[in-house]
């Protein structure tokens, strides 16, 4: 998702700067900066590369994320942590970090997921509530900074054609095989997130949204994308009717 959003303002002649744990060489407009955003030394590094180019940002974008689909009584405290990080803590790190860049008319667009606003699936929850606080801390940054005259967004993307589709279902088939305390109906759940994730769109889609976004005078708050027409209709549905529904098929 973030080599599309790159090339598309590329293609507009936009000079990017691309942070990601690892990175190619320079091309045209694009500066590519190896950095771990959950580390303070590789984000306060990565501001002094900025800096040498230029003193001003228009934008930051956040793209950077992992996915994770495991029980949440029975997944390692060292992996309950991780996904936080970088999911949530990593965004934080770089807000912060390059705010001095920023000025009035800036914006900080930061991508969550369908998932911050609804009620996750069995063994997805760990993943939503990362998103879903990404998501918060978002709408608490835009209360702070719109004082600043800088504007914070989110795009809630569904699914998006990227190695992420394939690592929830390495992920479910590593579940099932290691869990003891779930009779994992491995077969239905799989068969629940391939329908989740069957309808998903390419980065490139995603990209002219995000452009899209960025090019608004008055951003609003919460953009979304590819939203599941399933997941939105079990949301829709009492709590007690929704967990009845989840035991009926799972177990």
């Amino acid at each position: 998702m973030g080599r599309a959003v790159v090339q598309a303002l590329c293609a507009q002649g936009v000079r990017v700067f691309a942070l990601d744990r690892t990175v190619g060489a320079p091309e045209e407009n694009i500066i590519p900066i190896a950095a771990d955003i959950t580390s303070e030394a590789d984000v306060a590094a990565a501001l002094d590369t900025v800096r040498a180019h230029t003193d001003t940002l228009d934008a930051v974008v956040h793209f950077a994320g992992i996915y994770m689909l495991d029980s949440l009584v029975e997944m390692e405290p060292a992996q309950f942590r991780r996904i936080f990080d970088v999911n949530v803590y990593g965004a934080y790190l770089v807000n912060r970090t390059f705010l001095p860049l920023m000025k009035r008319g800036s914006r900080i667009l930061m991508t969550t997921s369908e998932l911050a606003t609804l009620d996750p699936l069995p063994f997805t929850g760990v993943y939503a509530v990362t998103k879903g606080a990404l998501d918060r801390y978002a709408y608490s940054l835009r209360m702070e900074l719109q004082l600043l005259g800088i504007s914070v967004s989110v795009l809630r993307a569904g699914a998006v054609s990227t190695g992420m589709l394939g690592v929830s279902t390495d992920a479910l088939d590593r579940f099932c095989a290691r869990t003891k305390l779930y009779n994992c109906n491995a077969v239905r759940f799989k068969n629940i997130v391939n329908r989740v994730e069957a309808r998903s769109i390419a980065p490139e889609q995603l990209a002219a949204k995000a452009l899209r976004i960025l090019g608004k005078r008055d951003p609003a708050f919460a953009y979304s994308i590819n939203r599941n027409p399933l997941l939105l209709l079990l949301n829709a549905l009492p709590k007690r009717m929704q967990l009845w529904i989840i035991r009926l098929i799972l177990r």
